[in-house]
Order: structure tokens, then sequence, then C-alpha cells
């Protein structure tokens, strides 16, 4: 590695350590009730939703129910916008009305977080659909994942039994007009000052120096980048995504948007740790989070230093290690933004990336998403902890009992089953192999991709593989809703089965979770789920590739 990239790397992880920190308290300020909100935000909100609705305390049923209801208006909202897009303004383009199959693929992936594009975004989709349908989604899937972290840090939190969690419309409106937005709009403005396109002109013809006719896309690209770095969503306003010039000009703007993409998931971390009044526990999450980061980007920086002049795919004006720095944090962060194509990762590299989804996408996660996933190993690790010592596991002074331990366990395991078995089911019918460009361990890689980044909710491609066919335009849209609220489900059950438990003072017997010693058996836990789950397909995969890759044989 140059010294320059030395440096690069060790100027990100520093800004990561200093800012996530005070944007969490700064989070937590805004959001919480006692100190954060406006009175004309306040007004704007129930006017909105109602004012009983606005003012209700609930349950987690009941927080649920909002949020199902919430999304599922937005899901049909993005839907319409692009079936009937042109027939709407803002289509200078005159682009067509968007296919059945991806515009549901399309609503749904928004709409979880996910952001998977099986299109081309300057050819598929009008700068209203971008604006109103995805770029709106961006911020509110981006809140829902805030809120539902907002709720499991009340239910842990919750000192006295048969408290509720708050209310869905006040955190996920504070988490948008608070938190999201403010901060979007300034990157926005950062970005365009960088030479981020946002314009609403017509896409421009130019003569090139051959004297061939070239279309130049155009759009309100700048606004939906911030967003989609900021909120963890990934989808790109271009096909190519942030290795397009038009999203990602700049080395300045490439750092800052590589930088974007851990802040709030970082941040997340700080929050949780203020509303459950332990800041040292939270530094024991974060280092975890970051030793695990630390290890994979390792691991893909070495591989490709093998193969110094390997360049096809990587970002060429940013250097190879912008790419994996990029790749890794995307795909720790489930972004799904990428500045590279991960196909031409080298194979242990690919792996790695692959890896980082698999666990689960609680190596800082998504906003809020992230941490709470995280919560998830933690019961479990808690539950493991319990067992060795002998004594019934606790957490923050709850009792971690039969109920919570089986809806982690849900968590944990459901995102594995639906990649294992999507990728499966694909290698073994002609409509999943129909659109596939590559053979052998490379192909697999490629298909096991697709389903672990639709059900971890990433949205990054590995490339190669033709998604926007009907097969994986309605299998993906299935794996990306059961890996959204397969795990949503299960963090608002454990947070409202821990508000009605009373706290309990610790004990000489009760295990510490904000020591060394437990943020190691935190990351052991993470790593052993994911490697005994996944050892078998990354085995036949990127592993069996970069075996033969020294061979000579390729694919």
């Amino acid at each position: 590695m140059k010294s320059l990239d030395w440096i690069q790397v060790i100027l990100y992880v520093v800004s990561l350590i200093v800012i996530a920190p005070a944007a969490g308290r700064w989070m937590h300020h805004l959001l919480n009730p006692s100190t954060g909100g406006s009175g004309l935000m306040e007004r704007i909100g129930g006017g909105i939703v109602g004012k009983k609705a606005w003012r209700a305390e609930m349950t987690w049923r009941g927080y649920l129910g909002a949020l199902l209801a919430f999304n599922f208006i937005g899901f049909i909202v993005v839907l319409l916008l692009q079936l009937c897009q042109s027939h709407l303004p803002g289509n200078p383009a005159q682009l067509a009305d968007v296919p059945f199959a991806l515009a549901l693929n399309t609503a749904v992936s928004f709409v979880t977080n996910t952001n998977w594009q099986a299109y081309s975004g300057e050819a598929t989709m009008s700068y209203l659909t971008q604006m109103a349908g995805l770029g709106v989604q961006n911020f509110l899937s981006a809140a829902t994942g805030i809120a539902v972290l907002l709720a499991l840090g009340r239910g842990l939190a919750a000192r006295s039994a048969g408290e509720t969690l708050g209310n869905f419309w006040r955190d996920v409106t504070r988490s948008t007009l608070y938190v999201l937005l403010p901060l979007a709009a300034i990157f926005a403005l950062v970005l365009v000052s960088e030479g981020v396109v946002q314009s609403l002109d017509s896409y421009t013809s130019v003569t090139t120096l051959e004297g061939k006719a070239q279309v130049i896309p155009l759009g309100p690209a700048a606004s939906q980048i911030a967003i989609k770095q900021l909120g963890t969503n990934g989808g790109g306003f271009f096909g190519v995504n942030s290795a397009h010039p038009f999203e990602n000009p700049t080395p300045l703007s490439n750092f800052l948007q590589v930088l974007a993409i851990l802040m709030l998931p970082a941040a997340c971390v700080f929050l949780f740790a203020e509303m459950i009044g332990s800041r040292r526990h939270g530094w024991v999450i974060f280092g975890a989070m970051l030793g695990v980061l630390a290890v994979s980007f390792a691991i893909a920086w070495w591989s490709e230093a093998q193969l110094p002049h390997a360049m096809e795919g990587k970002e060429t004006r940013f250097g190879v290690m912008n790419s994996v720095l990029w790749s890794s944090t995307t795909s720790a962060a489930s972004n799904g933004s990428v500045n590279a194509m991960h196909d031409s990762l080298s194979p242990l590299a690919g792996g790695a990336v692959l890896f980082n989804i698999m666990l689960g996408e609680v190596i800082f996660g998504g906003v809020g998403a992230g941490l709470y996933g995280m919560v998830m190993f933690i019961v479990l690790t808690v539950f493991l902890a319990g067992l060795m010592v002998g004594r019934s596991p606790e957490y923050l002074g709850k009792k971690i009992e039969l109920r919570e331990v089986v809806w982690a366990v849900v968590a944990v395991l459901l995102p594995c089953v639906v990649m294992l078995i999507g990728a499966a089911v694909s290698c073994r019918c002609e409509a999943g192999l129909s659109s596939l460009s590559n053979q052998g361990p490379h192909g697999l890689s490629e298909i096991v991709y697709a389903w672990a980044s639709a059900a971890g909710n990433n949205g990054s491609a590995f490339g190669g593989l033709n998604a926007n066919t009907p097969f994986y335009n309605y299998g993906l849209a299935i794996a990306m809703l059961l890996g959204r609220f397969g795990i949503i489900i299960p963090a608002l059950a454990i947070a409202g089965s821990l508000a009605v438990k009373k706290s309990a003072p610790p004990s000489a017997g009760t295990f510490p979770t904000d020591g060394t010693t437990f943020g190691l058996l935190l990351a052991s836990v993470i790593v052993v789920v994911g490697g005994l789950t996944f050892v078998p397909v990354l085995s036949l995969g990127p592993i069996v590739e970069h075996l033969l890759q020294h061979t000579g044989t390729t694919f």
C-alpha cells in the first residue's frame, strides 16, 4: 500500500472515531422527546397524522402496525409513479412506463432500504420518479430504521414494568426532519460544489471528437446522492452508481461519500448508548464492529495487492485502495453503492465483501437497522455467556428468557435461510441460470451475492448476472421483504417483552457488557454464526476460485 493510501485509511478511521460519538449525542438530543423537537414541527406532524395518533403511546404491536401501514403506503406510491411515469410531468427524456415486474422489485427495494437496482437510472426512471419516489423513500426508509432503534432502546432502558415504546409517527417525523433532511441538504451543497450534477434540464446531445453523437444525461443527482449515502440507501441516480463522474467527480467527493456511508450507522451506536445510559457499552459495540470491519478490509486489500496490475473494473481515477475501502464499507453498512465493480475484485476480496453482507449487515449496518440487528447478536451473546457462568442471562438489568432468545434466533437465521434457499433454487432452475454470464465458482458467487444482497438489504450487485428477469425481480423482492421485516418484527417484539420487565441492579454474578471480554465474545459470536452458516458456499465459490486462480484457471 502506498504511503498516501495509508494516510487516507488512517484519516478515514480517525474521522469516524471522532465524528460518531458527537453525532450520536446530537441525534439523542434531537430525538429525545424531553429535549428535542420544535413547536412548529410538532404541529405539522400532528396535523398530518391527527393529534390523537401523534400523542398516543404505543405498545410494540401498535408501533409495528403503524410502521407496516406507513411502509405499505410508500410502496404503493413508488409503484404507481413508475407504472404511470410516461403520463406524468418531470420526464424530459420521455421515458416509458416501467414494466410491472421491475417496478414491483424497485418499489420493494427502496421501501426496505435495500435500493437494489436491476435497471440503469438515467435510461429508466424519470426525474419525477427519481425525486418523488426513490429520493423520498431514501429518507423515509432510513427514518424507519432509526425509529425501530429508538423503540428498542426505550424497551431496554425502561426501569419500571409496563412502559410503552413511544410513538412511531413522532419518531419517523423527527428522524426525517431533524436529522436526515438537514444533513442531506448540507451534503448536497458540498457535492454540487465538487461538480456533482444537480439539474432539471433535458439531456444534452453533443458531438464527440470522433464526430459521433452522444447523449449526456443530466438530472437532480446531488440531492439523491447525499441521502443515498447518509441514509445507507445506495441507490444511484445513474446506472454505474458512484463510479459515474457525475455522481463522484473528485477525490474529495469520493472520501466524503465513503465517510458518509458509515457516519450515521456509527452514530446510532452512541445514540443507543445515550438511551440506555452506558457510553462504555457503546464503545464496546463500536469496537467490535470496527474490529470485524478492519479484518475484512485487511483480507480484501491483501488479496488485491497480490494482483497489482489487475485494474479491470477498478476505480482508476482514485486507485485500487479506494475501490477496496469503498467495497468494504458499503457491504458492511448495507449501503450498496459502489465506485468499482465487485465482480472485478480478486476472489478473496469479493469473498470478504460477500461475507460482510452474510454476517447480517451488523458491522455498522444500515442507519438504525445495523444496531438493532446487532442487539439480536448481543442477546445471543448474553445468553451464551449466561450458560457459561451458570446464571440466568441478563442484559442491561433485564432477564433474557426463552421468548427473547427465540425472537433473536429468528432475526439472525431468517436472512441466512432466505439467502441459501434462494441461491439453491437459482442454481437448480433454468430461469435462475439463463442470465448468468460466468460459469464455475465465479458464477456461483454471482448468484449467491444477489440473494445475499437482497436478503441482507444491501443492494449492491456483484455483476455478471442480469437480474432484470421475472424470476429475479419477483424472487429478490420477496427476499428483500423477509430480510427487512423479518428482523424488524423480532426487534420490536423483544423491545415490547423487555419493556414490561422490571430492571434489576447488577449483581456479583452478572456478566458485564461494557468490557473488552464482552466485545471479543460478541465479535466471535458474529463471525462464528456467519462462518458456520456460510463456509460451505464460500468454499465452493470464492475460496475455490482463489485456489484455481493460481493454476491459471479463470471464469
